[in-house]
């Protein structure tokens, strides 16, 4: 008798990689850049955190949108976000989240999350590159100023 199996489906992860342009993420305004094109109107309203998710030669494999929150933050939980770098056999992340407020100065969370992301990361060989934070007028560059 199977009262292990029957009782648990097995779990099944595809990737499509038929027809997908990649895009060669070579710096923080490339990053940024790619970014932007993610948001609506909503970049000036409330919180996003996304990621993308790269090969070896830093082109892209995806993006994928971790959460959305309200006007003064989101939650960007560790675990899916190195979930989903392992189901598309990712070996570099870049992330990103907006500030509505326009204040590009990361908060000591955005820090905190950096790193543990970071630490992570590393111990599955898989390279956080950079943590942009998006305003409606700029971004700032973890990796730019030393913060990776």
């Amino acid at each position: 008798m199977q009262k292990y199996k029957a009782n648990c489906p097995e779990l099944k992860v595809q990737l499509k990689r038929d027809a997908i342009k990649k895009v060669k993420i070579t710096n923080s305004k490339d990053s940024a850049d790619f970014f932007r094109e993610l948001w609506d109107d909503s970049i000036g309203i409330y919180e996003s955190f996304f990621c993308i998710y790269l090969n070896n030669a830093n082109n892209t494999i995806g993006w994928y949108k971790v959460s959305q929150g309200g006007i003064t933050g989101t939650v960007a939980d560790p675990r899916l976000i190195i979930k989903k770098a392992l189901d598309v056999l990712a070996t570099g992340i870049v992330m990103c989240h907006n500030h509505p407020s326009g204040q590009l100065r990361p908060s000591e969370l955005d820090l905190q999350l950096t790193e543990k992301i970071k630490q992570v990361g590393k111990f599955l060989d898989i390279h956080v590159l950079d943590h942009i934070i998006l305003t409606e007028e700029s971004y700032y560059s973890f990796s730019d100023n030393g913060n990776i």
